[in-house]
C-alpha cells in the first residue's frame, strides 16, 4: 500500500503563530480564542494535575482532537474537542482538559 502525502502550503509560508494561556474561574464551558487567523494546527495543554493535551491538525473534523493523557495514552475525541474558525478556535467542554480553576496553555499555527 502506497502512502500519499499532501501539503496545502510549504513550511516557509506559515506566517502566523500565537500562544497564550486561559484560566476559567467560573463554571467550566466551551470557550473561543481569537488569534486573528485561521489555524492549521492547534495544541491545548492542561497545566494542572490532569496534564491532558489536545491537538488538532488541518484536515481534522470540527470538534475532534487527538487527546494525549498524562500517561501517554492517545485517543481521538469526536465531540467537545477543537473547532477552528476564520479568526481562531473553540475548545469544547471536554471535562478531561477544560476544568474550572485549571490553567490551559495553547498554541495556534496558521
Amino acid at each position: 500500500m502506497a502512502i500519499k502525502s499532501t501539503q496545502s502550503k510549504v513550511p516557509a509560508s506559515v506566517t502566523n503563530i500565537a500562544i497564550g494561556r486561559y484560566l476559567d474561574t467560573g463554571t467550566a464551558a466551551a470557550f473561543k480564542i481569537t488569534c486573528g487567523f485561521k489555524p492549521r494546527y492547534v495544541k491545548v495543554q492542561n497545566l494542572a494535575a490532569s496534564a491532558v493535551t489536545f491537538e488538532w491538525f488541518e484536515g481534522m473534523t470540527a470538534a475532534y482532537a487527538l487527546k494525549i493523557a498524562a500517561a501517554g495514552d492517545k485517543t481521538i475525541v469526536t465531540t467537545n474537542g477543537i473547532t477552528v474558525a476564520a479568526d481562531g478556535f473553540t475548545l469544547g467542554l471536554d471535562t478531561s482538559i477544560n476544568i474550572t480553576n485549571e490553567q490551559l496553555s495553547w498554541m495556534a499555527i496558521g
